[in-house]
């Protein structure tokens, strides 16, 4: 589990979030949902320790990341899985290549042991034919799975998904939802994801998060969604044309 104890963090005189306490749950997909500006990306930076709080606690089950140093957050980091928003693969690496980047960086390995793990992440997200291949030869839906598969390398505990069905379409998204989904699951991790895909909402939030104007507002599932008497929330949920069709609008 990961908790975020009354975080603040301000840019100059720019108050961006507000007294923000949150618990992510292990072995859930937990969603940071809001409006464009609301304060998501400044809490998962925060969180990974991108960008410093001014006051306020993370924990990683339990361990204070807000008071470490460096070398202390490195390990934690070892257990941090990331995938990133453009699947920021290196384009000059195969996927081979780039499966293999953080196990190399991280890890005492032998070539052999590490190429084994590669394999087994790339099977694990329907890739197994894909080694040599670079990212301008993949789709994007592949260079997405490619990215969750690196994301994957390390075993993590704790998994950080930022927008992971942009520019995607429906059909593919669906699938990047579905592996998200049954990774955490099968490996019990601590997975955030920051979305602003209600289809991934109703099909993936299992622990929902919605920060308005850098204030935690309101905190529920799925479920709970639908039947929230929360006027921001509901302003910004059924401004997306899936949840008027779902609500029948």
């Amino acid at each position: 589990m990961i908790a975020v104890k009354n975080i603040n963090k301000s840019f100059g005189n720019k108050q961006i979030l507000n007294d923000v306490s949150i618990s992510f749950l292990r072995g859930k997909i937990n969603l940071i949902i809001g409006a464009s500006g609301s304060g998501k990306s400044v809490l998962t930076k925060c969180i990974v320790g991108l960008h410093e709080v001014d006051n306020g606690v993370v924990e990683y089950d339990g361990r204070d990341f807000t008071c470490m140093n460096f070398k202390q957050r490195k390990e934690i980091r070892k257990e941090i899985g990331m995938l990133f928003q453009g699947s920021a693969l290196f384009d000059s690496l195969t996927v081979e290549e780039n499966v293999k980047f953080p196990l190399e960086m991280y890890t005492k390995q032998s070539e052999e042991e590490i190429l084994e793990r590669v394999n087994f992440c790339l099977k694990r997200v329907q890739l197994e034919n894909a080694n040599h291949l670079y990212p301008a030869e993949l789709s994007g839906g592949m260079q997405k799975r490619a990215a969750l598969a690196r994301a994957m390398a390390l075993n993590p505990k704790y998994l950080f998904c930022d927008e992971p069905n942009s520019g995607l379409d429906p059909q593919t998204g669906i699938i990047i939802d579905n592996l998200i989904q049954e990774i955490t699951h099968e490996y019990d991790m601590t997975t955030i994801v920051i979305t602003h895909d209600m289809n991934s909402v109703m099909e993936t939030g299992e622990n929902i998060s919605f920060i308005h104007k850098g204030n935690m507002w309101w905190n529920g599932n799925k479920e709970d969604i639908l039947k929230t008497d929360n006027k921001e929330l509901n302003e910004f949920v059924y401004s997306s044309k899936i949840m008027q069709k779902f609500k029948g609008l």
